[in-house]
């Protein structure tokens, strides 16, 4: 393709013998008086030795913006401005370079990638300031010194790939050319624009905003580019006014006033305008409280910047406000018309932002289970777009209850405690005989008594007080000797040794029994909830649900099915989902009679179901850690029933109605046990359980009566 001429052209035919052509050039161009109008130009302009970057001309603009008047010569340009963002200036140059060099060698054209056309940052002297460059090497000559020493070789039958250009011109040998001419530098001052584009970009950048400090950062940089002193949040809630003196108002609690309370301030007469606004000065206006506030915050004037939007609900509603940014200044008269066209552009990532942030807080308050996850995220669009906040409720939901109890678990803690606190007193009892044996001391022996004190009340048995009593007492009354031991004797020393070493661990006693227990239960609930995992797929298959699983001294689950969670909910799909839950429990009943045998646990499980066909309401408490609640007094009474049956006793033998190695029906009605007895029935019959069947009453619990129960044994694999 013809490459058209142009004035580099000109300068690169000048002949060598010629004086400075480049200067001549410039002379030329001051003739026709142009140089004096460039001198006035408020663009930055420069003419640079491309050989050197040496600084031959500046104007006006650029030698105030480099700060360069007094700077002795010669002046270098990459000395001047060493501060480059994301791009240099000699990254550009050895861009253009490398596209001069190969139309003129390899007839390569580039010009489609209009590499002229790309800039680079850089912080001038004054860091405050950012300033754009562009670059003019039209103007400079540029010659092989080795005809031969062809660096672009390899291109023979490679056509030059636009990925390739930032490689190639990083790797262009510059020695091996020799440049002329002038390089010409165009740049503009674009702090405040650019203050402007970080601060939308971050605003829009959704994983930026999600960071604990997100809008920290955001609050600097609106500081920095407004002239702040402060920026609060405002958002109207009903019939209140809510005042966040942080634009994140997560972590925040906000001043409340009532919209009566401050309808008539000017300030709230402003924000109902839905555009931005400014407070010249506050002093000036009919202070309510909300001024007063603002007043005492040591601001003065005020830039409001509404955030409207179109509810995507409700599309045919009118706008909904979802706050407004307030920016304020120390002083009267500190925003101008420049500032609200600045907000005006602002606005629309600032909407993104606190939509998305608002969204996002809500729906991951936590692991929100897939069934109900819709409902929680169509309330998160609804608060993202400004509409009043809704409860989550799920109406007439059937609740199914289940939990797997490890039987004797406090007990063998217990055991484990006794265990290891006897061994670290004997450990202890020998230090004190080591050093009672190479001195006369009273004090030695009286230490003695009372470790041989607490052994014997050790044996006797152990609670949970006394290991904390007997640790503290071995800290304070014996361990602090340990120096002073250790000097009196060889054998106290060793025996010093010894109680250290059975303490090495994390706990800083002796760990053992407990740490086999610890693991022992950690096994159990780490299979029963792989196992239960395994079944609430299936379970999930049969119709969507809401299941939460919590795990301590064994596993309880909490079952909620019904049309409120997924539509397509029957009859059918209920009795199904009971009569696999009770198929599930069998089976982690027989995982832990596998797991017994293999590896000697001494511990069991009983396993208990509540019953009950009415349905119950359910709703999301915001003000609680737990997902859901129960609404009204007979929902309640479930829960209580839930948290003391598996304590429940028998009303005419005493004994726990719960029993190692069985599953125990628990219900109120005949309706309830008769559809229950056909799914024990199908049990026997697929070998989950043994034929024979226990029935009794539950004794009377705080204000529940009436429960019976019907147990059966589970049938190992």
């Amino acid at each position: 393709m013809p490459r058209s001429k142009s004035i580099s052209g000109k300068i690169a035919a000048t002949p060598a013998t010629e004086s400075c052509p480049d200067l001549l050039w410039m002379k030329q161009v001051d003739s026709d008086g142009l140089l004096s109008l460039f001198g006035e130009s408020r663009f930055l302009m420069a003419a640079i030795d491309p050989a050197t970057w040496v600084l031959r001309y500046g104007n006006r603009a650029f030698c105030d913006r480099c700060d360069i008047r007094d700077r002795p010569a010669p002046v270098k340009l990459l000395d001047l401005l060493p501060e480059w963002e994301t791009v240099t200036l000699e990254e550009l140059y050895r861009q253009q370079l490398l596209e001069r060099i190969l139309w003129q060698y390899r007839q390569i054209d580039l010009r489609h990638l209009e590499l002229r056309h790309r800039s680079a940052i850089a912080r001038g002297p004054n860091r405050g300031r950012l300033i754009r460059f562009w670059l003019n090497a039209d103007f400079v000559r540029v010659d092989r010194v080795d005809p031969d020493a062809d660096e672009f070789a390899d291109l023979e039958n490679n056509p030059f790939s636009p990925e390739m250009i930032e490689e190639r011109a990083q790797n262009l040998r510059l020695e091996n050319y020799r440049l002329g001419g002038v390089l010409l530098l165009e740049g503009m001052e674009v702090t405040e624009s650019e203050r402007e584009n970080r601060l939308i970009r971050r605003l829009i950048d959704r994983d930026a905003m999600l960071q604990p400090k997100g809008w920290d950062g955001v609050e600097r940089q609106m500081r920095s580019l407004f002239d702040a002193t402060r920026c609060l949040f405002l958002r109207l809630w009903g019939e209140e006014v809510h005042v966040f003196t942080h634009l994140d108002t997560a972590p925040r609690q906000p001043t409340v006033y009532s919209r009566d309370g401050v309808e008539d301030s000017p300030l709230y007469q402003a924000i109902l305008e839905h555009k931005v606004t400014g407070v010249s000065d506050l002093s000036d206006v009919q202070s309510t409280e909300l001024e007063k506030q603002l007043l005492d915050l040591s601001l003065r004037s005020l830039l409001l910047i509404p955030l409207k939007v179109q509810s995507a609900v409700n599309p045919s509603s009118r706008e909904q406000l979802l706050g407004v940014v307030v920016l304020g200044r120390d002083r009267p008269d500190g925003f101008g018309s420049k500032d609200r066209d600045r907000a005006e552009n602002l606005i629309p990532a600032l909407i993104a932002a606190v939509s998305y942030t608002n969204q996002k807080r809500f729906s991951n308050l936590r692991g929100i289970h897939p069934a109900v996850e819709w409902r929680f995220l169509e309330e998160a669009e609804r608060r993202s777009w400004g509409l009043p906040p809704e409860i989550i409720l799920f109406e007439g939901v059937v609740p199914l209850f289940g939990m797997s109890d490890i039987r004797g678990s406090s007990d063998e803690r217990n055991r484990a405690i006794q265990a290891d606190l006897l061994e670290q007193f004997q450990l202890g009892l020998a230090v004190v005989d080591a050093v009672c044996n190479c001195q006369e001391t009273a004090l030695g022996r009286q230490l003695r008594e009372d470790l041989l004190e607490y052994i014997a009340q050790l044996k006797q048995g152990v609670t949970v007080d006394v290991e904390v009593r007997a640790t503290e007492y071995l800290q304070t009354q014996l361990e602090v000797y340990f120096d002073y031991f250790c000097r009196c004797s060889e054998e106290a020393r060793a025996a010093v040794d010894a109680y250290k070493t059975a303490c090495d661990n994390e706990e800083g006693c002796v760990y053992k029994a407990r740490s086999r227990y610890d693991e022992t239960l950690h096994s159990i609930t780490n299979s029963l909830q792989e196992n239960w995992a395994v079944w609430q797929q299936k379970m999930q298959a049969i119709v969507p649900h809401y299941c939460d699983v919590e795990c301590s001294d064994g596993m309880d689950h909490m079952i909620y099915a019904g049309k409120s969670i997924h539509p397509d909910f029957s009859p059918f799909h209920l009795k199904s989902l009971r009569y696999e839950q009770l198929r599930a429990m069998c089976d982690c009943g027989r995982k832990l009679m596998t797991l017994k045998a293999e590896s000697q646990i001494d511990l069991e499980l009983a396993h208990v179901v509540l019953v009950q066909h009415t349905t119950i309401d359910i709703f999301h408490d915001e003000n609680t850690e737990k997902v859901f609640d129960v609404r009204g007094t007979r929902d309640i009474r479930y829960e209580i029933v839930k948290k003391r049956i598996d304590k429940g006793v028998d009303w005419e033998r005493g004994d726990r109605i719960t029993q190692p190695g069985m599953l125990t029906v628990v219900y109120s009605t005949d309706a309830e046990w008769q559809e229950y007895e056909q799914y024990l029935r199908y049990l026997m019959r697929e070998g989950w359980v043994e034929p024979k069947l226990e029935f009794g009453r539950v004794a009377p619990l705080p204000g529940v009566h009436g429960l019976k129960y019907a147990r059966v044994r589970i049938v190992k694999a």
